[in-house]
C-alpha cells in the first residue's frame, strides 16, 4: 500500500508540474508581451489538464469509498 501511495504522490506532482507549466509560463510570457498565439493553445491545454484532474479525483473518491465499505 505504501508503494501505491508513493506512486500516486509522484503522479500528482507530475500533473501539478504540467499544470504550472501550462498556466504559469504563458502568463509570464504574455505579461512580457512575447506569446499571444501560443497562449490560447496552452490555456486550452490547462483546461484539459483540469478536466483530467477532476476525473482522476472522482475515480480516487470512488475507490476510497469502495475500500471504506469493504472494511
Amino acid at each position: 500500500m505504501k508503494e501505491a501511495k508513493d506512486i500516486l504522490r509522484i503522479v500528482g506532482v507530475v500533473l501539478l508540474a504540467l499544470f504550472v507549466l501550462a498556466v504559469g509560463v504563458p502568463l509570464v510570457l504574455a505579461a512580457a508581451g512575447v506569446a499571444l498565439g501560443i497562449l490560447g493553445v496552452l490555456v486550452s491545454l490547462a483546461v484539459a489538464l483540469i478536466k483530467v484532474a477532476i476525473v482522476v479525483a472522482i475515480i480516487y473518491l470512488i475507490i476510497v469509498g469502495i475500500r471504506a465499505l469493504l472494511r
